[in-house]
């Protein structure tokens, strides 16, 4: 059994900076402070620290203010994922791939995300692609990603998944933190060169594949 952990923004899609744009607004609504995230880097790290560096920077407490700002991200999400734009839709292959681990009966796919689990969904309904996955770990549980895996791990094995070793699951993401949760856990990686970092930056992090990006389903069907 092989179990597959998909990273979401940058890996399986783009929506344009919905992400960003929401966590704007919804701090906004809720503070009064308009572009608290501007400048902040976003990608491959958890909501849990985005949302901790925004607070510290605006200079507020979330206190009990953090439910009330999730709820105003979750509808703001689904408003910005609304808007048209060059960067925004399912990533090459991403769909082919998904469909081909589905009739495996020795692949598992789940979710790895620095996304909140609520803000996957909206993401992934969006585009049509929740249905693929049963599970996973996602960015409001922990603050660093290399934590979310063993949380991963475990919600598969929740789902009926035999044990595996760490050799037998592979993480695809599109950044070197990615890159570095698998390393961390001794764990195969597959890194693609659709979000920041290109493909020589992330075999210089240690990605044991590293592509362009998921478009040759059979070549990544081979590594499984």
């Amino acid at each position: 059994m092989t179990i597959v952990l998909f990273d979401i923004d940058g890996t399986l899609i783009r929506t344009g900076g919905a992400g960003s744009l929401a966590m704007n607004r919804a701090f906004e609504d809720v503070f009064g402070i308009a572009g608290a995230f501007d400048g902040i880097v976003m990608a491959g790290r958890t909501d849990r620290s985005i949302l901790d560096e925004g607070a510290l920077r605006a200079g507020v407490d979330w206190g009990t203010n953090l439910g009330h700002f999730r709820e105003r991200y979750l509808a703001r999400l689904s408003e910005a994922l609304l808007r048209p734009g060059p960067r925004h839709g399912v990533l090459p292959g991403v769909r082919t791939i998904l469909e081909a681990i589905a009739i495996r009966a020795d692949v598992f796919p789940a979710l790895l995300t620095g996304n909140g689990q609520e803000g996957a969904r909206i993401k992934l309904q969006y585009f049509d692609l929740w249905g693929y996955f049963r599970c996973g770990a996602f960015g409001d549980e922990h603050l660093d990603r290399r934590d979310l895996f063993d949380v991963a791990i475990a919600r598969a094995l929740e789902c009926g998944v035999p044990p595996v070793k760490p050799a037998d699951v592979i993480v695809v993401g599109d950044t070197v933190m990615d890159v570095a949760c698998a390393k961390a856990a001794g764990a195969r990686s597959v890194a693609v060169a659709t979000g920041p970092s290109d493909v020589g930056t992330l075999r210089g992090a240690g990605a044991d594949v590293a592509v362009t990006n998921l478009s040759d389903t059979e070549a990544f069907m081979r590594l499984l």
